[in-house]
């Protein structure tokens, strides 16, 4: 395998550096504040760190193995997702028959679709054919007890997990002009600045934080932690301009929309997680629970960071 652009090389050794640091101040941290492991914040801090490695790892293979590495990734990440979001349906016997057409039909097809750079067909895949799709297949088994309400599940299981996550995979079928080959750099961009937003709304709401925004929804959310993680966010994504197409002001301006999106998409998955009545939507990553924990931010800003860079700067 070789490296799609030197750009990437120089992004992850600033990442591999950042995150040597960052484990530098996390056992600091925990040497002099939690040698026992009983302050919280410390210890959510390490986790969080630890997951971080074995993201950036499993993203940094990914990248430089390029289309096929970062397609593959990405369809493991939905199958995991699709995984977690099914396991809290109500679902019934009669509904088998589509929960296998969303794992072992839509799924691969949409990432097939992905790869081959099919972007007419994959853009609507989910929403329209499998949409029409799902409720036809169920409804051939006969059970009409709750049938709405088992079927929008499992077609908002496959927009959340399948659709929104694939537009990550997607943004490299997009056709810049002067951009040729760096496409892998949007997601590199797109990733940063979601998750950099997230630590840092944490940061900054476990310094500042005073008023929630949604207590019932997510009660550890808050206005301060918010505007401080936006704020920094912007910084990020301005710095970030010199590996996409953007100038550092398009950069920003993009960065804030992400940084809504996402945290819009964290409050959704919350509100679904308390409408089930669990704590995580899994146990994949230790102390960070599953999947979807992991990507929530990314789902709701992958499809609106995609459509608007194909807009403003494709010619696809």
């Amino acid at each position: 395998m070789t490296l799609p652009h030197p750009d990437l090389a120089q992004l992850l050794l600033f990442l591999l550096a950042f995150m040597l640091l960052a484990s530098s101040v996390g056992f600091v941290l925990q040497q002099r504040y939690s040698p026992d492991g009983h302050n919280q914040v410390i210890e959510n801090l390490n986790d969080r760190i630890r997951a971080w490695w074995v993201m950036i790892v499993l993203m940094a293979i990914a990248l430089i193995g390029g289309q096929f590495g970062t397609t593959l990734l990405f369809a493991f990440c939905s199958f995991a997702a699709l995984r977690e979001f099914v396991t809290l349906l109500d679902t019934r016997r009669g509904d088998h028959w589509a929960v296998a057409a969303a794992f072992f039909v839509v799924l691969p097809l949409q990432y097939y679709l992905i790869y081959i750079e099919w972007i007419g067909l994959y853009a609507i895949l989910i929403p329209v054919y499998a949409f029409l799709l799902i409720p036809m297949i169920a409804v051939a088994r006969g059970e009409t007890d709750k049938f709405l309400t088992r079927i929008a599940g499992i077609q908002w299981a496959l927009m959340i997990s399948v659709y929104c996550i694939s537009h990550v995979p997607a943004l490299l079928s997009l056709e810049i002009p002067g951009y040729e080959g760096r496409n892998v750099m949007l997601i590199a961009f797109l990733i940063i600045v979601v998750q950099g937003s997230d630590v840092m709304q944490y940061v900054w709401g476990k310094l500042m934080g005073r008023r929630k925004i949604a207590p019932k929804v997510s009660p550890s959310k808050t206005i301060e932690g918010l505007a401080g993680g936006a704020l920094s966010a912007l910084v990020i994504g301005a710095s970030l301009s010199w590996i996409t197409p953007f100038s550092p002001g398009q950069a920003a301006l993009l960065s804030a929309v992400i940084v809504i999106c996402g945290f819009f998409g964290g409050l959704v998955m919350s509100a679904i997680k308390r409408d089930r009545g669990v704590k995580d939507w899994g146990t994949m990553i230790a102390g960070h629970g599953g999947m979807i924990d992991r990507m929530d931010s990314v789902i709701f800003s992958a499809p609106i960071f995609f459509h608007l860079t194909r807009y403003w700067w494709s010619v696809t």
